[in-house]
């Protein structure tokens, strides 16, 4: 039996062969371990609006983003339930805005997340929570491209 980091990195792997959303947004993953993922994104000027800040919906995908590698690092496939933001600081062009996940309820087939998303200089821009369900299978029946 694989270790649960191996399983972690591999999930991650499957994933992210197919994450149309993270490549297009030029996200990195950092980091992914059971029930944690850390993931990064620079904010570029097609992320901006007319006042020059990011604030909505591409720090929503980068926070969600971390959800979805953190809930799925277990090596079974799971959805988002549900999820809520707070938006406490507007992002800037160019800052690079990391987002950390963490487990904090995992049970039976259900899991509660918390994410939060910083700027460079450790300042937070959001707050998520986002709640998962796991579904029948594995995620990681797929096989992994490299």
């Amino acid at each position: 039996m694989a270790d649960q980091d191996e399983i972690a990195r591999r999930s991650a792997q499957v994933m992210w062969a197919d994450d149309a959303a993270c490549k297009a947004l030029d996200m990195r993953v950092l980091e992914v371990r059971p029930g944690y993922a850390r993931m990064e994104m620079a904010v570029a000027q097609h992320m901006v609006n007319g006042h020059g800040m990011c604030h909505g919906g591409y720090i929503f995908t980068l926070a969600d983003s971390a959800f979805a590698y953190a809930c799925n690092s277990f090596g079974q496939r799971a959805v988002a339930q549900n999820c809520a933001i707070t938006y406490v600081s507007p992002g800037r062009l160019g800052m690079r805005l990391v987002a950390e996940a963490q487990a904090r309820l995992q049970q039976e087939r259900s899991g509660i997340y918390d994410v939060t998303v910083r700027d460079e200089a450790g300042a937070t821009i959001a707050e998520f929570r986002g709640h998962s369900r796991t579904l029948p299978g594995s995620l990681l029946d797929t096989p992994a491209k490299t």
